[in-house]
């Protein structure tokens, strides 16, 4: 693999709060506490070590409910250790987060916990005396099936299609053995596709629910990388987290909080998410409803269950697990129950992290180094021979297509598609007209610069008329740039968004994940392009 790195802010597929952040523009200082970078992060190990939030006992009890997670896998040395280590107090973790995605979903789920990885791995080198562990997080609580019971494959959809209710993570894989018998007559017979139909069987066809199914695959892809899957669905590390269900359900901290900094925010920003007066949900088998405070009473959405105050939180106590926090109180149980100093995730993810940090400090829990995950874009030879003869750059591979049909057509024509000489004329002719009215009837100025506006667009749409007949008569290149902007952007979209893992693994092979491990810098923090 060949590396070509550019900044994010050039692809055009990154929005402003993602690159502002990056740039560090003091506008966004007051929302996060260290950058991304090897100082920032000297400053946050400090941070963590005097927060007197990772007491022996709370490591004790992360590492026996990861024990208890993973007895039923096979984990390499690697990870085995990693968890051993969360129980030293210069054991740090760095934590991803994502969806239980059906094969893992769109290409950048590997991205994430590659960044994850190659951090810890270069924090190794930059501190020592300390231990650093890749921590992926399964959102099994989440709700949003349709978000996750597909991956693209060839530019086709294999879906999982069945009714859901509740959390995820609790689903049955029954069914599944239908989605493999589609996605393997697309496979062919390699032994890439033997390998990727074995590696989903194994996932989906062994294990009875989806969250063993992921981490089921996750730790196949990762283990050797020493990558730990943590759920946290779980009551152990849920009872960790009463105090702050507590102060949620009596203060709504997280509403309070949320909303001044927002109040901040979106003067300059779009806002990712919106708080609620109560950010949790009630969770069993079946269910997964907000939890809202009406009239002194304390209600689960679209059932009949209720409780007062003494009620509801004799029932926390009683069953922490049922208590499932939202998409803006889940990072701080994250942050509550690990060790942890940044989280990586993408400009979606990094823009609601930027709504929290008064929430943390209201709380009393460090906030985390945010870092923006690596993103890639594959070119193979072919592609790259391609884009040399059309004569498109790197950076311009990123243009819209029809800003790059259009500069490429002018660039190549034979005639000037650029009025850009005649329109400066106009413009001077009408400027000599304007200080002749001057000079004459005041009242004929609006005149005139009504019939300039008309004759700067009559000029604009020969200029339109003229590029659209060269592109007619220059249609194969029109034709050649659109196909190639076309396999490297499906659906005029970041690929790592459209695809799965499986169509380059099965060129590949295992040479893809050690390739991206090889190649990507978690703190370049820019945009990689990848010959292969």
């Amino acid at each position: 693999m060949k590396l070509i790195n550019i900044p994010f802010s050039e692809t055009g597929y990154f929005n402003k709060l993602t690159c502002d952040y990056l740039s560090q523009k003091p506008a966004l200082s007051s929302f996060y506490t260290n950058f991304s970078d090897v100082q920032g992060f000297k400053k946050q190990i400090e941070l963590r070590l005097h927060s007197k939030l990772d007491s022996l006992p709370k490591r004790t009890v992360l590492v026996r409910a990861l024990q208890d997670q993973y007895k039923d896998l096979n984990i390499s040395k690697q990870t085995n250790r990693n968890i051993q280590l969360l129980q030293k107090d210069n054991t740090f973790t760095v934590t991803t987060g994502h969806q239980l995605n059906l094969f893992t979903g769109p290409l950048y789920f590997l991205y994430k916990i590659i960044s994850t990885i190659n951090l810890t791995t270069r924090l190794k080198s930059e501190f020592p005396k300390n231990n650093f562990v890749p921590i992926y997080w399964m959102a099994t609580e989440d709700h949003d099936f349709d978000e996750i019971n597909y991956f693209n494959f060839n530019g086709k959809k294999v879906s999982w299609n069945i009714k859901s209710k509740g959390a995820v993570g609790r689903l049955s894989t029954k069914g599944l053995e239908d989605v493999l018998a589609v996605f393997s007559k697309q496979l062919g017979n390699s032994k890439n596709a033997t390998y990727l139909q074995d590696l989903f069987s194994k996932a989906y066809l062994e294990h009875k629910s989806l969250t063993e199914a992921t981490r089921y695959l996750a730790n196949e892809l990762f283990n050797k990388f020493g990558l730990v899957i943590l759920d946290g669905d779980d009551n152990t590390l849920k009872r960790q987290f009463i105090p702050y269900i507590e102060q949620e359900l009596i203060d709504q901290t997280s509403f309070k909080e949320v909303s001044a900094t927002i109040e901040a925010l979106q003067s300059g920003y779009d806002i990712q998410v919106n708080p609620r007066e109560i950010n949790l949900f009630y969770l069993t088998d079946k269910i997964r409803e907000r939890i809202v405070y009406e009239n002194e009473i304390y209600k689960v959405m679209d059932t009949d269950i209720s409780w007062n105050k003494e009620g509801i939180l004799k029932h926390l106590n009683e069953y922490p697990e049922r208590f499932s926090p939202n998409v803006l109180m889940r990072p701080l149980y994250q942050e509550v129950i690990l060790p942890n100093l940044s989280y990586i995730g993408g400009g979606g993810e990094l823009a609601y992290w930027l709504e929290l940090k008064k929430y943390f400090e209201a709380v009393k829990v460090p906030f985390p180094i945010l870092l923006l995950r690596n993103s890639v874009l594959f070119i193979t030879e072919k592609q790259s021979r391609k884009a040399k003869n059309l004569q498109i750059s790197t950076a311009e591979l990123f243009l819209k297509q029809h800003v790059l049909v259009n500069n490429k057509i002018k660039e190549i024509s034979d005639i000037s598609i650029d009025f850009s000489v005649q329109r400066a004329y106009l413009q001077k002719q009408f400027k000599e007209l304007e200080e002749l009215a001057k000079k004459t009837d005041k009242s004929f100025i609006g005149a005139v610069k009504a019939q300039e506006v008309k004759q700067l667009k009559g000029l604009d749409n020969l200029e339109k008329r003229l590029l659209k007949a060269q592109k007619r008569k220059l249609s194969s290149v029109v034709d050649r740039i659109t196909e190639l902007q076309n396999e490297l952007f499906p659906n005029q979209s970041l690929e790592e968004r459209q695809r799965n893992f499986s169509e380059y693994y099965l060129s590949q092979g295992d040479q893809l994940i050690s390739g991206l491990i090889d190649n990507l810098d978690p703190l370049k923090l820019e945009f990689s392009i990848l010959k292969i």
